[in-house]
């Protein structure tokens, strides 16, 4: 992004957005450009939200970060340069580069170190704002004895003292770091500094930096939400080489056969479903030769991180259709890969929100950069224990006699009631649960709004004192769902105002909404619940739920009184537990 272009897209910004966004942006330096992009990105990530970003004193980046803990900020985006580390590791401030003051450089830099630990420390348990932190990305200045071109005791031992800084940080709930790796591809080392405008006006970016340092913040204050499975294709993409051709001797993924990057794609890929995403493949092959290649083969991706497997010679957008109902989950948020541009093309005519990838299997360079793509689109900060059960639940689902929507309801009650259904029950708001903000901000199916929060939002929510948060976990004899649900609002003294109510398509069919509506009823003891409703571009389920209460289409404020619901509530059988208070 040019300056004029993230001028332009300031200026079109308009008075209509829905909400503000408030960041503060912490740095040492005067912020400048940096802010201009940081504002234009944001636009770009939030074009629903009004920006607002705010600046601290200038000179002072750790009292600024002490100070978090008090802003009225939604998310911090914290920029770090050496020179806050000692303003003799810049050059805005003499003070002396001999050999006597390396020493006492080093013990200066560790005590700064330690005061933005304990700032980000105090910043986390006050609950605001999440952090988007950069290390220091501009080059040291000349003041080690040795050469340019040799590393020096003091530059190792000043980046050992960073580098454990950055790993206690990383590990902090409330922070997410801008990778180094990806700023040193996009941003080279030369085009960072700009020594003119560093000493003039005290901003030392050159704008190509500034505004690629700017996008990253904004991802990282955005942290969108993870692709949830991946299509494969088999030949010529999981492994070089058409099986049914070549047999199983014939295909490779390896060095010896020039085949290494089907190999490390499938590595990325066991991986990724090891980490809970959804793997499932498509081939139009012999399914007898493709069980076979995966019995004897000893592939990297081995066949039970698969489901589905569609094998068969039709069209794959029909097993793409398949393969979502498998899952349960909606088009966009899965990716397909594929070598042949006309399948994905067959694809995308049929299911227009998939994203598509052709393997570029005769280009090294270009296999590897989709090898990132694919983990920017699937990464993720934590694995939690729902992402580990994820695809067991659906196979087992898959292999049960399952409820299915449509189901005559005397089948329906049979299977529910010998499932042995277990729900617990969490009313407990601190510590948050990141789970909750998690199904929040990816639900979209049995969504009561589509309303998303940032963390301190989130956060500033939950602390009123008349907000309930209830957190729903699922298993039956089938398996565990893990926590599956989330409900949050207002208690009143006769009314529950329901402000947020979430519900994984995994745990759809199973009457868990009917039993969650009726245990807010029974736990706050009122007469009537009400929803703030919207309706949204994929909440149809949700929808349909309100409407089976209610005579006609279900829009805006939506309101159940406790003697219509008990009436209209179809046979619940899961027992119920509860296991925190608010």
């Amino acid at each position: 992004m040019k300056l004029i272009e993230a001028l332009e897209i300031l200026k079109k910004a308009t008075a209509e957005q829905r909400g503000q966004l408030k960041v503060q942006l912490v740095c040492g330096f005067t912020p400048l450009h940096l802010q201009t992009f940081l504002n234009a990105h944001l636009h770009l990530q939030f074009p629903d939200q009004k920006i607002e970003i705010e600046t601290g004193l200038y000179g002072d980046f750790v009292g600024n970060i002490e100070r978090l803990e008090q802003a009225d900020a939604d998310s911090a985006a914290a920029v770090l340069e050496w020179a806050d580390l000692d303003p003799r590791l810049g050059i805005r401030q003499l003070g002396g580069w001999g050999p006597k003051e390396l020493a006492d450089i080093l013990e200066g830099v560790s005590s700064r170190l330690e005061r933005l630990r304990a700032g980000i420390t105090r910043t986390e348990a006050a609950g605001k704002p999440s952090l988007a932190l950069s290390l220091p990305t501009l080059p040291l200045p000349p003041l080690a004895i040795t050469a340019g071109w040799q590393a020096s005791q003091f530059e190792l031992e000043l980046r050992e003292r960073l580098a454990g800084f950055g790993a206690w940080a990383v590990k902090r709930e409330n922070v997410r770091m801008v990778s180094a790796g990806r700023l040193d591809q996009l941003s080279p080392a030369p085009d960072r500094l700009d020594v003119k405008s560093e000493l003039l006006s005290g901003f030392p970016y050159k704008l190509s930096h500034a505004a690629i340092l700017g996008q990253l913040l904004a991802n990282l204050i955005r942290n969108p939400s993870p692709q949830k499975g991946l299509i494969t294709d088999l030949d010529d993409t999981l492994w070089s080489g058409l099986l049914g051709e070549v047999g199983i001797d014939g295909i490779s993924w390896d060095l010896d056969h020039g085949a290494q990057i089907h190999g490390l794609y499938q590595q990325l890929l066991r991986a990724l479903a090891e980490e809970g995403v959804l793997i499932a493949a498509t081939s139009k092959n012999d399914p007898a030769v493709v069980d076979e290649a995966f019995r004897k083969a000893g592939l990297i991706l081995p066949r039970e991180r698969i489901f589905p497997m569609e094998v068969h010679w039709n069209r794959k957008s029909e097993s793409v259709t398949r393969i979502l109902q498998a899952w349960n989950i909606g088009a966009d948020s899965v990716v397909m890969v594929d070598d042949s541009a006309m399948e994905l093309a067959d694809v995308k005519r049929a299911h227009p929100q998939i994203e598509c990838f052709q393997f570029p299997k005769d280009n090294s360079e270009a296999a590897y950069a989709l090898l990132w793509k694919l983990r920017d689109l699937f990464g993720k900060s934590a694995v939690r224990e729902e992402d580990k059960i994820r695809l067991e639940t659906i196979r087992r689902a898959a292999g049960s006699a399952a409820f299915k929507p449509g189901m005559e309801a005397e089948s329906s009650d049979s299977f529910l009631e010998q499932a042995e259904a277990e729900l617990t029950l969490s009313f407990r708001k601190d510590p948050p649960d990141p789970r909750a903000l998690e199904l929040v901000n990816k639900t979209n199916q049995f969504n009561l709004n589509g309303r998303r929060y940032t963390e301190a939002a989130w956060r500033d929510y939950l602390k009123s004192p008349d907000v309930f948060l209830l957190i729903a976990a699922y298993q039956d004899k089938y398996g565990p769902l893990g926590k599956i649900s989330v409900i949050a609002g207002r208690k009143h003294p006769a009314t529950l105002q329901v402000d947020v109510w979430v519900m994984s398509c995994r745990a759809f069919s199973r009457r868990i909404e009917h039993r969650c509506l009726e245990q807010l009823f029974k736990k706050f003891d009122v007469q009537e619940i009400a929803f703030d409703f919207a309706v949204t571009p994929k909440n149809g389920p949700f929808r349909d739920f309100l409407c089976s209460f209610q005579d006609g289409n279900s829009r805006g404020s939506v309101s159940f009184a406790r003697d219509l619901f008990i009436p209209k509530c179809p046979p619940l059988f899961q027992g119920v537990k509860e296991i925190g208070h608010g």
